[in-house]
């Protein structure tokens, strides 16, 4: 089993919302990700989706965009972003979703030999200094959350298993400053993170290792809409 992850596809094919007021990276984008995601992987493997995945502000508008991924190969595993305004609680959204997908908020799963955890996040502060008081207040509650999420992981992990921590947001700064995140990410042993939000940023660096973790960055502008392979 093999693991790709992509992020960020802003769907929206019932209320069309072109993306390419963006830049020339979001010209048929779609479709560039369709055809990588079916040269590349098997109905076995596993695709993480990163969150912001539907411009859709209700759970059922939301159904053909979920449609248009039904029939690729793979299991996917998706978490919650900033724009995923359908997104209402976990067990109507586990209920909603077409099989083959996953959902993960504050929890885990494990899928054969790997474990996979999520949430997503917050804006990490720029040398320990939050732009809000509200934001301190927001971080410091998605804190707790991946602490949920990473301490589900642990009690999943019987045999050693490997650990992939999904989150929206990077949990860590531009700097790569440790951070509250990264603390808990180290602290359960977590082996590789997936996370996107970022857009349009002149930086080249999607991939990095921070003590002894995977970092992978996968916004779909970012990674020249194509699927990521996270090595485990």
């Amino acid at each position: 089993m093999k693991v790709f992850a992509i992020s960020d596809l802003h769907l929206s094919i019932n209320n069309p919302k072109p993306m390419n007021i963006f830049g020339q990276v979001w010209e048929n984008y779609v479709e560039k990700i369709f055809a990588d995601w079916k040269t590349k992987v098997c109905d076995d493997d596993l695709v993480l989706l990163a969150g912001d995945f539907s411009w859709a502000m209700k759970l059922d508008d939301a159904l053909t965009d979920f449609k248009m991924l039904e029939n690729l190969p793979g299991k996917k595993v998706i978490i919650r972003g900033n724009h995923d305004f359908w997104w209402s609680s976990i067990s109507a959204v586990r209920k909603f979703l077409p099989k083959g997908f996953f959902a993960i908020q504050n929890d885990a799963i494990k899928i054969g030999d790997l474990i996979i955890c999520g949430t997503r996040g917050w804006t990490v502060p720029e040398s320990g200094q939050h732009a809000t008081i509200e934001d301190e207040k927001i971080f410091k509650r998605e804190v707790i959350r991946l602490d949920l999420t990473l301490k589900s992981a642990k009690k999943l992990q019987t045999n050693g298993e490997k650990i992939i921590c999904m989150m929206h947001y990077p949990p860590c700064n531009f700097k790569k400053e440790q951070s509250e995140f990264t603390n808990l990410l180290e602290e359960a042993k977590v082996t590789s993170v997936v996370f996107g939000h970022l857009h349009g940023y002149k930086r080249k660096e999607t991939q990095f290792a921070l003590n002894g973790i995977n970092y992978y960055l996968t916004s779909c502008d970012m990674v020249d809409n194509s699927l990521v392979e996270i090595k485990v």
